[in-house]
């Protein structure tokens, strides 16, 4: 419905940046949010939604705070040394627009998300499979409003590197996200994680950019997270810990 009220985006000549976009987009947000919580009410009744409620609010330790702070230092080390090596057109901005922007979709889409999508996935793909596909359909759902995203919208001709690296990036943020549920079992914690990336994305952009830089340098954000989903994976299977926390009866998050 989106893409049919949007249309697709230009890919030659000039265009002005895609207003209807940032219109549509928080609707699309909040019904993600909607749409979880009712779905979890007609399948899982009241103890469904009691389940939902206990894993927003289930204790974290602090230590896994620390993975919030990737997505910024992973941001800034990317603009950073681009900004070096390459242009100063990479040189981040402060833009404090990005804290509501990554608290409101943070909060409202992983309640669909990793509060009744995932956790359903995960029980029958396993919890990498299904954070890998649920990443892809993540990226996908953003098509009728990607070339709002960034700075450099719209991306004319490079629409289409900027929505690959765009996919990717999410794709890698699913699996770190999915990754941190499952040892936490913190509905609160996959909130926080994707405020995380979508606040800095907005607050350290790069506002100078063209559309082919911005592309890049969301290749190499892409990267970077990539690097990471690697690293934690290959430790994962190292350590044989098993991809499930423990949750009451009701819970919908199961063993990979």
């Amino acid at each position: 419905m989106a893409l049919a009220v949007i249309g697709l985006p230009k890919l030659h000549g000039a265009a002005p940046r895609p207003m209807m976009s940032l219109l549509v987009f928080p609707v699309m947000v909040v019904s993600v949010g909607l749409t979880g919580i009712a779905l979890t009410a007609v399948t899982g009744g009241r103890g469904g939604l009691r389940a939902l409620r206990w894993r927003f609010h289930r204790p974290v330790e602090r230590r896994w705070l620390a993975v919030l702070l990737i997505p910024p230092a992973a941001i800034l080390a990317v603009l950073g040394g681009l900004s070096l090596a390459v242009s100063p057109r990479f040189t981040p901005q402060f833009s404090v627009f990005g804290i509501a922007a990554g608290a409101v979709a943070g909060f409202c889409e992983e309640i669909g998300w990793t509060g009744f999508a995932y956790p359903r996935m995960q029980a029958r793909f396993g919890w990498l499979p299904g954070a890998l596909l649920l990443g892809v359909l993540w990226g996908l759902w953003h098509l009728p409003v990607v070339d709002s995203l960034g700075a450099a919208s719209p991306h004319g001709r490079y629409w289409p590197e900027f929505f690959a690296a765009f996919v990717a990036m999410l794709v890698a943020l699913r699996v770190l996200i999915a990754w941190t549920y499952v040892h936490t079992g913190s509905l609160r914690m996959a909130q926080l994680l994707h405020a995380s990336s979508t606040s800095f994305l907005v607050i350290l952009s790069a506002p100078r950019v063209t559309p082919a830089q911005e592309a890049l340098w969301y290749f190499l954000y892409a990267a970077v997270l990539w690097a990471v989903v690697i690293a934690v994976v290959a430790l994962q299977r190292r350590l044989r810990r098993p991809a499930s926390p423990r949750t009451p009866a009701g819970s919908a998050v199961v063993t990979g």
